[in-house]
């Protein structure tokens, strides 16, 4: 469940903790985007409280002696928010990539906000590089590009527009505290922290971009 940033709510929360299945979940947190930040730790220790098993995932000074097993060994496993390229260069040295398909396939719940979100499209609308956005790519796991923030930041429509002229592939944004749910790569539901929010559905007719709104369904 890929989720538009700027707010994470307890609904959501617990939305994402039901598609385990399980009754006290190991959830997995890795907030490398944020640079390990103990402060959104802490954030998601409040989210999920007691109802779950929750570690870390962190690089510095080293990652853990035993990497598969901190990975494969979950129920869900949450990305945090923050830079994106910073992020995924950091995993792809220590080959957390290959490790996170391999979670995906085993069915392992996959998840984060913002830069969270946009790591598992194959593109991204990112401000990895400075305030002006741009693309980038991602890891792939989910067809086509994602945009989040799409309604706290006023730069994000009119950039994603631009972007999606200029070749960046079509795909999906969504608004702060909206879920997208996918199931075997389809999307399978949009949810999110309030009633109004929407998701959209963007693609390249001619010389236009198409925006379709999803509405979504509040938790």
């Amino acid at each position: 469940m890929a989720v538009g940033g700027g707010k994470f709510c307890e609904e959501l929360a617990a939305f994402l903790l039901g598609l385990t299945g399980r009754e006290r979940p190991k959830v997995l947190y890795i907030g490398t985007a944020a640079a390990e930040d103990p402060e959104s730790a802490l954030r998601m220790y409040d989210r999920f409280g007691s109802q779950v098993e929750l570690t870390r995932l962190e690089f510095f000074p080293w990652p853990p002696e035993d990497l598969r097993a901190a990975v494969l060994e979950q129920d869900l496993i949450f990305v945090g928010g923050g830079n994106t390229a910073n992020m995924l260069a950091i995993w792809r040295v220590h080959r957390v990539d290959e490790l996170l398909r391999e979670a995906w396939d085993r069915g392992v719940v996959l998840s984060g906000s913002s830069a969270g979100g946009i790591c598992w499209f194959a593109e991204g609308v990112t401000d990895s590089f400075g305030p002006q956005l741009d693309r980038m790519d991602c890891l792939g796991f989910l067809p086509g590009s994602f945009c989040p923030h799409y309604d706290d930041e006023e730069l994000r429509r009119p950039r994603y527009h631009a972007l999606i002229q200029d070749g960046l592939a079509g795909g999906l944004a969504a608004d702060a505290g909206v879920g997208l749910h996918f199931v075997d790569g389809e999307l399978r539901e949009v949810v999110a922290c309030d009633e109004g929010s929407k998701a959209y559905r963007l693609e390249l007719r001619g010389d236009e971009v198409v925006e379709e709104p999803i509405q979504a369904r509040a938790l």
